[in-house]
């Protein structure tokens, strides 16, 4: 044979054999067939019954077994096996499951199968295998497969055509509401909730009665799911929309409750969960809180549920606000969910997203069907008894003669043809009369007889009624529905409440108080540690050249306001620093909250207090300065720096000083100074640009501004590393623009500028506080009591050929300080002057105030009370004005008054 002859067969073969199809058509074809098989014949629920095929199938293979509720437990895998040889041809673990959730308690409304053994747990655990538990119909599964053997609804053949099973059950009651489902298929998914039994009847019943039945009424009988884990369900109008449209959202909330226990500690507990949530991954995502310390108030987690029923314990510290921590668990863990209606159910033949009444109405035409068919079964079975029974009374009459018939013939063939001939029965009364018993030929028989005829002709006449009047058949189906309700109706588990409750929780509630040192250097790397790792590493880790800008013990709930060169401030609360070890580098602000390029932090300040009747003093290079509120500076959203201050170009915020006092002292970069009254300076918001506090040189430039109060002192840092103290008393008291006093004098070689200058109190002074020093290329830290010089340039601290020039002195805050408006406290001295009285050298009497620690005495100064030149002009003399200063200004050591 040619090759050209085979190939003319090759393609001759080809052509016959395969055909030429776009490859989108072949798919297209084969994934709708799939679709729609997966759709209607496996995920979906229908609208009837609220069965997937597979329960259906089960339930049917069940019912064909015998396996009734009052019947013996049979092997699940014998159950599986029959139905996965009988109806559905899938694996049998499909089969198992679906007998398994049907059991579920904690899984639906109400449980259509009884197994016994190891089904499942509320914790995720799975069945124990098929060929260990055994399982029964339960009570409402016989109300669903009911009547089933009386033609009330269509079967189909099966896989293989060698049996029939029923394409839907007749269904007592709406199971598809009761039971709820959950599936998803191709292009579809379904979520229905479980509802009461009783309220889902109550709803059908009002229906049936009221047709123009609204959804308002409709939410009076059923406000909501009903959960088998009961829990609270928040939300109306979510339901009312899932009830009008098949789909709508609420939240599901755990019952819960608080607990005293050891008399000053609180314990959560928790007794209903929401549906669905696995109890052990729960208790477990709330133990990590706890050990990822972000919820620090929980001491210890435990699950308490035993067959009393559910409880979990949540025990707290002692000082914890259990209404926080109870917030924070609802919002962060699965203690609530969001729970989202999707109805999607099987409606004639085809996937339809259905809303209550809907469903109810599929549910309704249902059973309208079902009762026709099972009355049209009953009468035609009640018909032919009938007249059964009528060839039997008939009989009667002529017994002797049809006995004699019946002995003349040859067979029962015969004997049915001979009567039927002699007497006229039919073929049906004649085969009755044939096979009768001869003890039914008694008189009390016969009687029976009459009376059957006449019930049959009753309930024939009954069922005629419910076939031909509307009203007759629904009557029916409510007399049933009751009877249901009535027997395996269970009250309501589940709370409904109104609205869905905003859970609002500031994250610094959840922090426990904690000290903590923070640290911050001025190149902007920033660190918060423990004080254990502080005390161990004492030398902070820095990079080369670097030094510390802030050096403080702090708490966890403190905020650290952090003000920058370009008029604008951080706000970064303590706990959102990440803890780290001390000698540690620290995180780079920037990764933070970023700042530009050309913004430096200049001052940091921790905040315990936002709601504080004091200022912030903010002060420009151009000599620009304000004063805000402090409580303007708190925030709520902090991503991002905030404006402080308005800064015109060419300009930059140089100094910040917080905590108002009388007065207000500004300081220039050649040595000179201002001071005024703090009233000089208007209180604007953090928008304001402020106004000009003191007039400059072309060369001169302002480098801080201060609070501070007459008795205090003020240490000057230099550029050349000095560092000086003065009185306050020593710069007079003038007006803002007005002159100002020279404090260092400019040497035309190497001059001393001021780079920085702090206020001194005396509480600062008497607990010997830390003096942080910055320079360029580092940091010393010095106590208050080595700084005692004030010598014309002060005494030299830093060697600028080591740290570079100097930066910034900061002094940490005293535990206490007096205001100079404070109330008369502990200690405090009351001095009395007359209005306008000069300045007195003769002894005072001093009058202390009485405490409970001591009483009251009286001592003689005889030194001038008031300065002539400095103080005079800080107050204001009225009539027996008091004026309060600390007892321990009265009696201070010679080495602070040099």
């Amino acid at each position: 044979m040619s090759k050209k002859t085979i190939d003319k067969k090759i393609d001759a073969f080809i052509e016959e054999k395969i055909k030429t199809e776009k490859l989108e058509d072949i798919i297209g074809e084969r994934f709708g067939r799939y679709s729609k098989y997966i759709i209607q014949d496996r995920a979906l629920p229908d609208a009837r019954d609220g069965l997937k095929p597979v329960q259906r199938r089960i339930l049917y293979a069940m019912y064909k077994m015998g396996m009734f509720n009052d019947k013996p437990f049979k092997k699940s895998a014998r159950i599986a096996g029959e139905v996965m040889g009988k109806y559905h041809p899938h694996g049998d673990s499909s089969i198992y499951d679906a007998m398994v959730r049907m059991s579920q308690g904690f899984k639906v409304g109400v449980t259509l199968i009884e197994m016994h053994g190891n089904n499942g747990s509320i914790d995720g655990d799975s069945a124990a295998a098929m060929r260990y538990t055994e399982a029964r119909l339960s009570k409402e599964a016989e109300y669903l497969i009911a009547d089933i053997d009386k033609r009330t609804v269509p079967f189909v053949p099966n896989f293989d055509d060698e049996e029939l099973e029923p394409t839907v059950l007749p269904a007592k009651f709406p199971n598809l509401l009761v039971n709820g489902a959950n599936g998803i298929s191709a292009g579809y998914a379904t979520k229905i909730p479980p509802h009461n039994l009783k309220e889902v009847i109550k709803a059908t019943i009002e229906r049936i009665d009221k047709p123009d039945l609204t959804i308002d009424r409709l939410m009076k009988i059923i406000p909501g799911p009903d959960f088998p884990t009961g829990g609270i369900v928040q939300g109306k109008e979510g339901i009312k929309q899932a009830f009008e449209t098949g789909s709508g959202k609420v939240i599901i909330r755990s019952k819960t409750s608080f607990e005293t226990f050891n008399k000053d500690q609180t314990r959560i507990v928790i007794n209903e969960i929401p549906y669905e949530v696995n109890k052990a991954e729960l208790v477990k995502s709330i133990d990590l809180l706890r050990i990822d310390k972000k919820l620090e108030d929980i001491q210890e987690v435990r699950d308490e549920s035993d067959r009393e029923g559910l409880r979990i314990s949540i025990e707290l510290k002692k000082d914890a606000n259990p209404d926080i921590c109870l917030a924070y668990l609802l919002k962060n863990t699965d203690l609530q969910v969001n729970y989202n209606y999707n109805m999607v159910a099987i409606h004639h033949q085809r996937p339809v997203q259905m809303g209550v009444i809907e469903i109810i109405d599929a549910y309704i035409n249902h059973q309208k069907e079902v009762i026709t068919n099972r009355s049209n079964f009953d009468l035609d079975k009640a018909e032919k008894r009938l007249h059964i029974v009528s060839g039997l009374i008939k009989m009667v009459d002529v017994i002797d003669e049809v006995i004699h018939i019946i002995r003349q013939s040859k067979n029962k063939q015969t004997s049915k043809e001979n009567i039927i001939k002699k007497f006229g029965f039919s073929e049906l009364q004649a085969e009755a009369i044939v096979t009768l018993q001869l003890y039914r030929l008694s008189s009390t028989d016969i009687n029976l007889l009459i009376k059957e005829s006449n019930e049959l002709e009753e309930k024939i006449e009954w069922l005629k009624q419910v076939l031909s009047d509307e009203q007759m058949l629904l009557g029916v189906i409510k007399k049933e529905l009751k009877e249901v309700s009535s027997k395996v109706g269970t009250p309501r588990k589940t709370v409904i409440e109104e609205e869905i409750e905003t859970i609002k929780i500031e994250k610094a509630d959840l922090i426990s108080d904690e000290r903590v040192r923070v640290g911050v250097t001025k190149d902007g790397y920033i660190k918060r540690s423990n004080l254990r790792s502080y005390t161990a590493s004492k030398q902070p880790g820095l990079k080369d050249q670097d030094g510390m800008l802030f050096d403080q013990e702090v708490s966890t709930k403190d905020v650290l306001l952090m003000f920058t060169t370009l008029g604008n401030y951080i706000y970064l609360p303590v706990f959102e620093l990440e803890e780290m070890k001390w000698k540690d580098l620290g995180a780079f602000i920037n990764n933070i909250v970023p700042i530009e390029k050309n913004e430096f932090i200049i001052k940091i300040y921790a905040i315990s207090n936002f709601n504080v009747d004091t200022n912030v003093l903010l002060t420009t290079e151009q000599a620009r300065i304000k004063q805000t509120k402090l409580m303007d500076f708190e925030v709520s959203r902090y991503s991002k720096t905030i404006r402080a201050m308005k800064i015109q170009e060419n300009d930059e915020l140089t100094s910040v000083d917080l905590y108002t006092k009388n007065n207000i002292i500004v300081f220039t970069k050649e040595g000179k100074a201002l001071r005024f009254h703090q009233n000089d300076v208007p209180v604007y918001g953090t928008q304001s640009n402020g106004i000009s506090s003191v007039k400059l040189d072309p060369t001169d430039k302002v480098v801080k501004a201060i609070y501070a109060k007459s008795s205090d002192d003020i240490l000057i840092l230099t550029s050349l590393g000095n560092i000086k103290r003065d009185k306050v008393d020593n710069i007079p008291m003038s007006k803002r623009l007005k002159a100002t006093t020279e404090l260092i004098k400019l040497r035309k070689r190497n001059p001393h500028f001021i780079r920085d200058v702090s206020r001194v109190s005396i509480e600062q002074f008497k607990e010997n506080v830390d003096v942080l020093v910055t320079a360029k290329q580092g940091s010393l830290l010095l106590k208050i009591e080595d700084l005692k010089s004030n010598a014309e340039y002060g005494k030299p601290f830093l060697d600028t050929a080591v740290f570079g020039k100097s930066l910034f002195i900061t002094l940490n805050p005293a535990s206490t300080e007096a205001d100079d408006e404070e109330l008369i406290e502990k200690g405090s001295v009351v001095l009395t002057t007359p209005k306008k009285q000069p300045v007195v050298k003769t002894p005072k009497t001093i009058k202390i105030v009485e405490t409970k620690e001591e009483p009251a005495k009286t001592v003689e100064i005889s030194t001038p009370v008031v300065s002539e030149t400095k103080e005079t002009a800080d107050l204001e003399h009225t009539d027996d004005k008091k004026i309060h200063i600390k007892k321990l200004s009265l009696f201070e050591d010679d080495d602070w008054k040099e």
